[in-house]
């Protein structure tokens, strides 16, 4: 992969898009003593479609209203994967929440496999959710895991429809429609837990800095990263984000995690480390 001088390397905004997504989840539960998980998911969903159409101004075009249900679908998905991580990220810290929603797009990726090598990462992965939850002895918010896995079932859900619709509408134009479905869903919610709070301008810029990091940033970075970079090697990138959810809620939380718990992080990260870089060579 050959570079010039002034062109930043795809490895570098992939990293970022990994940093900023987990510093704006850490960022996003610091919110919750004030706004509550609804109120924070509706004001980074609907500050998040504010800025992708103040950016790109999508226009609402034929092709768009032929798309209508893919973007409903879509925007749907995102809501409910949204709302359930945040829900569980209220009642378990960052780097485990990170792991077990991390198993949607980690079983996604196995069970689209024939090869015999992948279900051995789906059992490495198994054993790190396992290590995960109560049945281990780990005194952990039950409620919590079956959000955190739910979130990850939402997300895989969430690949098959952006994969569906980026077939038919390029760029952030999807993104942005289908943000607006998830606002309209995520709202109601939002204002009947937060109220005003949520016009709060103390806490509006920490929902606008939630928004821009958990959204505008690291999907633009995503792109910039995919442009040359191979999937298969970004998805490798992407597996260190349980062990990054784990340090930014150490270090903007406080959170600790236990050894065992650690372990457990990073045998998710492996099992979807690996599962990444045989894909190609399992269609």
């Amino acid at each position: 992969m050959k570079l010039t001088a002034n062109q930043p390397s795809p490895f570098l905004y992939a990293l970022i898009a990994i940093l900023s997504i987990q510093f704006g989840s850490a960022l996003a539960k610091s919110l919750f003593p004030a706004l509550g998980p609804w109120g924070v998911v509706a004001l980074r969903s609907s500050i998040s479609a504010i800025v992708l159409f103040a950016i790109w101004r999508p226009k609402w075009r034929p092709l768009i209203r032929q798309n209508l249900k893919n973007i409903l679908a879509f925007g749907t998905a995102m809501a409910l994967m949204n709302a359930c991580f945040y829900l569980a990220l209220d009642r378990i810290p960052l780097g485990i929440t990170i792991a077990l929603e991390f198993t949607g797009p980690l079983g996604l990726s196995i069970f689209k496999s024939n090869h015999w090598r992948d279900y051995l990462w789906a059992i490495l992965a198994m054993l790190g959710v396992v290590l995960l939850t109560p049945l281990s002895g780990l005194d952990i918010d039950p409620m919590g895991v079956i959000l955190a896995l739910t979130a990850g079932v939402f997300w895989a859900i969430y690949i098959l429809l952006a994969a569906r619709l980026g077939k038919e509408l390029s760029g952030v134009e999807g993104l942005a429609w289908s943000l607006v479905v998830s606002s309209m869903l995520l709202l109601p919610m939002g204002i009947a837990t937060a109220g005003s709070a949520l016009i709060d301008p103390r806490l509006l810029p920490f929902g606008i800095g939630v928004a821009l990091l958990s959204t505008a940033l690291p999907y633009s970075c995503e792109f910039m990263a995919l442009k040359r970079m191979p999937v298969k090697t970004f998805g490798v990138m992407l597996s260190i984000e349980p062990m990054m959810g784990a340090f930014a809620g150490l270090l903007i939380l406080g959170e600790t995690l236990s050894m065992r718990s650690l372990i457990a992080c990073l045998l998710v990260s492996l099992a979807a480390a690996g599962a990444a870089q045989f894909k190609e060579a399992n269609p």
